[in-house]
């Protein structure tokens, strides 16, 4: 029998070392070939395979596919494109049936957060529903950490190392000033429903009382007087006060603060504008000068300044993801299983798809402080690991060097398709 070839697409928001999942999967399958034949990237997610957009990666070198590990962005495209049930969905799933079998594909592996691991799950049920054989594989991705039963998400410990870096470089250069000008510093940072990424930024305190003075999560629900009260209190103690607030800092009957009215390609409230808002708020009641900042893709795309632990551990389930392929199993999703703290130790585990798809994990109470306006020692327990390590690209003429593949397409054998 020869080989089955595989279909590979990145999905959602990118991140410091998605492409380094995808390194660890083409290597895999590379030194499998006589098992997995050639492995199709999808250009831009999921509808590479619904346009029959297939990238060829076996016409890219070795040396290039290696240059993945350290190189930030989605080498291949990715998107927001929520498959909905195959009921409501029919005519796309069928249209996924044709190319598949049209270009002997097999193997499916979809690398994203929530949203992409229930895309992964139905395609696993295409096998029954309309009798094709093929194994589907998700691989987690997601900044915000939000993935259940893993102890985190790749991408994440390098948005956590990133954040905590600059609130606290950010915050030496506010004491600098303080006593004559800026007293209130406001970084926004990523994080919808949970607020993993705004938690990480208290990573950069070395000592009690050290910046960042003020975390904003989802999970504490947002009670104006009481962060006024808080702001006016740091302030008159330290000189400044340093705020991280995370995206979805909500109220407490669940309105966001910064809610700009849209719906992004998922159906999520589409957030902007909290950092401004948080800090004119306290300019009008408070009076203090401020600057404030939004980190954006700033954070989710600094491969310069990765965890090393990311890194090996993105890399780590992109192989995960081929041997769970060629060991016969489907509809699962490989994870990181934490054995211990200090010294950090993990390994492979494993999670059905039907079981993490739509299923965002929010941080549990244990790890925030008594006020809600910081983290507790167990949560610094947890997160400190994550971002150990440096693993710097190449740099060349003093800026990191990059690899662009270049991504051709191999030739089409079906009719167009509109999505």
């Amino acid at each position: 029998m020869s080989a089955g070839n595989a279909f590979y697409a990145q999905s959602g928001g990118v991140t410091a070392v998605i492409n380094a999942t995808a390194c660890g999967l083409l290597e895999a399958a590379r030194r499998r070939s006589k098992r997995i034949g050639k492995v199709f990237a999808g250009r831009n997610g999921i509808l590479g395979a619904l346009h029959e957009e297939l990238i060829d990666t076996s016409l890219e070198s070795d040396a290039d596919i290696a240059a993945l590990r350290h190189t930030p962005g989605a080498a291949f495209g990715s998107c927001r494109y929520k498959l909905r049930s195959l009921d409501e969905q029919a005519r796309e799933y069928r249209r996924l049936i044709d190319v598949f079998a049209a270009h002997g594909i097999r193997y499916f592996f979809y690398n994203g957060g929530g949203d992409s691991q229930d895309t992964a799950h139905k395609v696993s049920l295409l096998s029954a529903r309309l009798d094709y054989p093929v194994t589907a594989i998700g691989i987690p991705k997601t900044v915000d950490n939000d993935l259940p039963f893993t102890d985190c998400c790749p991408g994440f410990g390098s948005v956590a190392k990133y954040v905590a870096t600059s609130t606290r470089e950010a915050a030496m250069d506010v004491a600098s000033m303080a006593e004559t000008s800026t007293k209130v510093f406001v970084l926004e940072v990523m994080g919808r429903h949970a607020g993993w990424i705004a938690a990480a930024a208290a990573l950069a305190q070395e000592k009690p009382g050290d910046p960042p003075h003020i975390l904003l999560l989802p999970e504490a629900p947002f009670h104006q007087e009481r962060f006024l009260a808080k702001v006016r209190q740091t302030v008159q103690k330290r000189g400044y006060c340093v705020v991280v607030a995370s995206e979805g800092t909500r109220y407490e009957d669940g309105k966001l603060l910064a809610e700009a009215g849209g719906k992004d390609a998922f159906g999520h409230a589409q957030l902007g504008g909290l950092a401004p808002l948080i800090a004119g708020l306290i300019r009008s009641k408070l009076g203090h000068k401020h600057h404030w900042a939004v980190a954006d893709y700033l954070q989710r795309s600094a491969r310069h300044i990765a965890s090393a632990v990311d890194v090996e551990q993105a890399y780590a389930l992109g192989q995960a993801a081929v041997d769970f392929a060629l060991a016969g199993k489907n509809a699962v999703m490989p994870t990181i299983k934490r054995l211990s703290d200090a010294p950090y130790r993990w390994t492979i585990g494993e999670a059905k798809l039907s079981r993490v798809a739509n299923v965002e994990r929010k941080m549990p109470k244990s790890y925030l402080s008594a006020d809600g306006f910081g983290i507790t020692a167990k949560a610094r327990r947890y997160l400190a690991p994550l971002i150990e390590g440096e693993d710097p690209p190449p740099y060349r003429n003093g800026l990191p060097q990059y690899v662009r593949l270049h991504n051709r397409l191999t030739p089409k054998k079906l009719g167009p398709f509109e999505v």
